[in-house]
């Protein structure tokens, strides 16, 4: 088992029931998947760049991403309905802890300039968004292989019905929230 799943079931399940009042240990907000999304532009120019963003998606995430593609023509952007735009992974169970973990104790604190994550980046039903500029700062990435970076967006699915739940469960689990 996870560390971050061990710490949710053990401390975060009691202190989110005596924090909220649930009655019962269902009503606990927990995580049921990440969504880890790639949007890759170049990619119109040359596959090759949406080649590496699958490579990279997968050695970050340990699972084998699927190819996106466009659902509307957009003459602006040179892009057709049906072209390959960028990458997607969804990640449950285990392998969603771990990539949690990975990346709250030793992705975030690489980045540049980190002084926490923004506490506005909730849905307003307890889901949260991240916005990672550079993949370098994964420890499966080095430095030769993070050019060109890719940026990649993290979506965090929760149970929790509002983003007060949300975030208190993601804070519990080790998120660094600016104040």
């Amino acid at each position: 088992m996870s560390r971050m799943k061990d710490l949710y079931q053990k401390n975060i399940v009691k202190e989110l029931m005596e924090k909220f009042k649930y009655q019962n240990v269902n009503q606990v907000p927990k995580i049921s998947k990440v969504v880890i999304n790639a949007g890759v532009g170049r990619a119109v120019q040359n596959s090759k760049f949406l080649d590496d963003a699958v490579k990279t998606i997968a050695k970050v995430t340990g699972q084998a991403p699927i190819v996106t593609k466009a659902k509307k023509s957009i003459s602006g952007f040179k892009i057709r309905d049906g072209m390959k735009i960028g990458t997607s992974v969804t990640l449950r169970g285990e392998k969603m802890y771990e990539f949690l973990d990975r990346l709250v104790s030793i992705s975030l604190p690489r980045v540049r300039d980190f002084r926490g994550l923004n506490p506005n980046g909730f849905d307003g039903h307890g889901n949260y968004n991240i916005g990672i500029k550079e993949h370098g700062v994964f420890p499966e990435i080095s430095f030769e292989e993070a050019n060109p970076s890719i940026g990649m967006q993290i979506n965090i699915t929760t149970t929790a019905k509002k983003d007060e739940e949300g975030k208190a469960l993601l804070a519990g689990l080790g998120f660094p929230f600016r104040s």
